[in-house]
């Protein structure tokens, strides 16, 4: 079974990017599951908090997903043309201290929903520098931009576009299928 941990980098209850990441889950092919970890829970970066206390509770057990995953599918909004700082936020927590060795040769792709017309191309190359940083693998084998996302999802955020629904098992089955 291939393995692999989802994250969207949204906190919103009807988030169009949690949407799309739940119908990735449901889309998977056969012989993959797509785990769904939160980055609800992660506090905001303070080394000072780090010394004293470690890693938070939330922190440590999206590292011990991203570590028994195969891959890594990051769901990014975009927000003022760049990364949402509570995505960032998550990641710098994650590859901090023996974190960052699961990042390490990891797969990991790309994608996103946003209601503008541009998809979330922006953020989505703003993670290039990002992974390459972490030493993370970026799977560029193909590309998913979910534009006008407000036509596509229903009032809590999930993916009825069955256009785009094909896209996106396409999207995922060719990242599976690299791993």
């Amino acid at each position: 079974m291939t393995t692999i941990l989802g994250l969207s980098g949204s906190l919103r209850r009807a988030s169009f990017n949690a949407g799309l990441l739940r119908a990735a889950q449901e889309l998977a092919p056969e012989g993959v599951s797509i785990t769904i970890g939160s980055i609800a829970d992660v506090p905001l970066y303070d080394g000072d908090a780090e010394a004293a206390d470690g890693t938070p509770p939330a922190v440590a057990e999206l590292n011990r997903q991203l570590a028994g995953a195969d891959g890594l599918l990051l769901v990014s909004p975009e927000y003022n043309n760049g990364i949402p700082g509570v995505f960032k936020n998550a990641i710098d927590w994650m590859s901090r201290g023996e974190g960052g060795k699961n990042f390490r040769g990891k797969p990991v792709a790309v994608t996103g929903a946003s209601p503008g017309n541009f998809g979330t191309a922006h953020a989505q190359s703003h993670w290039l520098p990002v992974l390459r940083t972490l030493g993370a693998k970026q799977w560029h084998e193909g590309r998913l931009l979910v534009s006008r996302a407000g036509d596509m999802c229903d009032a809590e955020g999930n993916l009825t576009d069955d256009k785009t629904r094909q896209r996106l098992a396409d999207f995922i089955a060719g990242f599976a299928a690299s791993l």
